[in-house]
């Protein structure tokens, strides 16, 4: 099983969603670079469940714990571990699944696969293990300080922020529990949550995410583009469905005399529908992209599911689960997208 995520500027987790904890090591994060624990403890709580009424009552601090790595504030350029302690789980809402396959989840997949599966909660295939990739994200940030991440959630079921995100006020994502920056349509979002939450179902939504200041030359041309790499983590976050970035989809529309941008005697140019990255390298322009999430698979209604033996069984969720994922995967994906970024500006050196 695939543990690391980087290639010099890597993360390798352990743990469980029941487990005692998870955790990490940190590897090839330069000496040197200040680390303000604050900051990374507050990428925690904008994750951590139990924050408002529209996401998982689980009540968890994810307190991080630095094992080793950084010395009188500063990195060694030795492996960086942490752990954060599972204060809070409750295993036995997970009994009734205990041999039967959660329609839409990894238990079918992971059991076939592998020959067991913890149930409770799913085990390391369940999206507490996230919680290390802030970490590991919220570390990357300070060793790359003058680029710039904000992600924030663009849509939720058929509700979406139309404006562009250049006249956005980022300082404004967090003033609100679903992490929108424009207040008006935060609250559609919001009471549409907690109208699809109090049916007992979930729902999907979007989170777009934009990246300043970033140099000429982040990237390789053929297998290690930039936006490929971008584009494997996002995917590896739990209920992704889709990714794209610069015009996406919607230049598949388009015609070359219109979708092309035009250079500027600096070598910006005029139009950014490249996304800032162009052959796989970034050209200076700001890189933004935007990730589909589907809705969260455990519902609080009766479904038809399968057990272990082939048997028709019928089955309901427990528990205390995610009515829409997206506001707690705003900083994920600020996370996952500042690893690549950090991975790739040290081999860029």
């Amino acid at each position: 099983m695939s543990n690391t995520f980087g290639k010099i500027f890597t993360l390798t987790t352990f743990g469980e969603s029941h487990g005692e904890a998870i955790g990490g090591v940190i590897d090839g994060c330069p000496a040197g670079i200040e680390i303000d624990l604050a900051a990374i403890q507050q990428e925690m709580d904008r994750r951590k469940p139990g924050q408002s009424k529209i996401v998982t009552q689980r009540k968890e601090p994810d307190a991080v714990r630095f094992l080793s790595g950084i010395f009188e504030g500063k990195t060694t350029g030795t492996s960086i571990g942490f752990i954060i302690e599972n204060v809070h789980q409750r295993s036995n809402d997970y009994s009734h699944i205990k041999d039967s396959y959660r329609p839409s989840h990894a238990d079918y997949t992971y059991d076939k696969k592998y020959g067991n599966r913890d149930y409770r909660g799913g085990g390391r295939t369940s999206a507490r293990e996230t919680a290390n990739w802030v970490v590991g994200g919220a570390v990357a940030k300070q060793a790359i300080p003058s680029i710039k991440i904000n992600a924030y959630t663009s849509s939720v079921g058929d509700l979406f922020l139309e404006k562009p995100y250049q006249d956005l006020d980022f300082s404004k994502t967090e003033d609100n529990i679903v992490r929108c920056p424009d207040p008006i349509i935060a609250e559609e979002m919001i009471a549409k949550i907690d109208n699809v939450r109090k049916e007992g179902d979930t729902i999907g939504g979007t989170v777009t995410c934009v990246i300043q200041n970033v140099p000429v030359g982040l990237g390789e041309p053929i297998f290690d583009k930039l936006h490929a790499q971008l584009g494997k983590a996002m995917l590896s976050i739990n209920a992704v469905k889709g990714f794209e970035y610069g015009s996406g989809f919607c230049g598949a529309k388009m015609k070359g005399s219109d979708h092309n941008d035009i250079f500027n005697e600096d070598g910006s140019t005029k139009s950014n529908l490249s996304g800032g990255i162009q052959g796989g390298i970034s050209n200076g322009m700001d890189i933004y992209f935007r990730v589909a999430f589907k809705p969260v698979a455990t519902i609080m209604q009766p479904q038809q599911t399968i057990d272990k033996d082939g048997n028709i069984v019928e089955m309901m969720g427990k528990g205390r689960h995610d009515p829409c994922v997206v506001p707690r995967a705003v900083p994920i994906v600020e996370a996952l997208a500042a690893m690549v970024l950090a991975d790739f500006t040290i081999l860029n050196k």
